[in-house]
């Protein structure tokens, strides 16, 4: 059974899916843009017998509720403080985590800030390396460089419209009927709510802090080597396979899959995710046990 929950974290009332024993091992998953935790609607009951799964929607995302940008800075940084409060309030003391796009560099930071509590990393499309970035952040990068007006009208253009949703979805899929309407188009309708794309707009100015994050990350990588699954959508049209191998450089620990799908990968591959996760979360038990004994 997945229930549906809401916990007030401060002035946000995060939306979220819980699902399986919380006495069991705990994963918290964490979304990218512009989805919410409705992408892992396939995935959660393939998990939840053997493991108690938490996740949320991100602030300006999903169901979430939270502050306007007049009151609440949309910034990576203060996302990933958040959702560190809010596993505070469900009660995760450790956790694996599963970051995709977004929910990448949120999900690095819990992990930097607190490095006992992650117990291993599933990415899937979570870029932390230059190397992992395409040629269609072009615009975006335009956009970091000269923030202005225009710029920021030609990223909400190409993104910021259900042309630009769906396309996500489909882009590199072998057969685009295989891709549920309901995803795309829920992503998109919630893109309408009155403000929500000046939001998605400051976070898409605000991913640059990403990139001088990355080597934060990979020493991260490097120092704590938890087990790690780079999972793959090797036809993602905005981070490239490269992305995935560059985990190998700093964590001998890291195991690079590649499936023959795009950006969203759950859409078609949540079977094979899942079995993954299943084979990683085998080897993050048997570190743990050598590191108790």
């Amino acid at each position: 059974m997945i229930h549906y929950r809401t916990a007030a974290v401060g002035d946000h009332q995060i939306f979220y899916r819980e699902a399986g024993d919380p006495n069991q091992t705990s994963l918290l998953l964490l979304h990218g843009f512009p989805s919410s935790s409705h992408m892992f609607r396939n995935l959660i009951p393939l998990l939840s017998a053997r493991f108690h799964i938490v996740a949320p929607d991100l602030p300006g995302f999903g169901f979430s509720q939270s502050p306007p940008r007049s009151q609440f800075k949309y910034t990576f940084d203060n996302l990933a403080t958040v959702i560190e409060a809010f596993t505070g309030v469900v009660r995760l003391p450790r956790y694996a985590l599963y970051v995709f796009d977004y929910g990448a560099p949120v999900g690095y930071r819990l992990a930097m800030r607190h490095p006992d509590r992650v117990t291993a990393i599933v990415s899937q499309n979570g870029n932390a390396y230059e190397d992992g970035l395409s040629d269609a952040w072009d615009p975006i990068r335009r956009y970091w460089a000269e923030p202005t007006t225009k710029n920021r009208e030609v990223v909400r253009d190409a993104l910021l419209t259900f042309e630009g949703t769906r396309w996500q979805y489909t882009h590199g899929v072998a057969d685009p009927e295989m891709i549920a309407p309901e995803s795309y188009t829920l992503d998109a309708a919630l893109l309408e709510r009155p403000g929500n794309k000046d939001i998605q707009l400051d976070l898409f100015l605000d991913y640059a802090s990403n990139l001088t994050l990355y080597p934060v990350f990979q020493k991260y990588f490097s120092d704590a080597k938890p087990p790690l699954l780079a999972i793959w959508g090797k036809h993602d049209p905005f981070f490239i396979p490269a992305g995935a191998e560059a985990f190998r450089r700093d964590n001998p620990n890291a195991v690079v899959e590649f499936l023959d799908t795009g950006h969203f990968a759950l859409e078609t591959h949540f079977e094979e995710i899942a079995s993954e996760i299943g084979r990683l979360m085998y080897r993050a038990s048997k570190r743990t046990q050598t590191i108790v004994q």
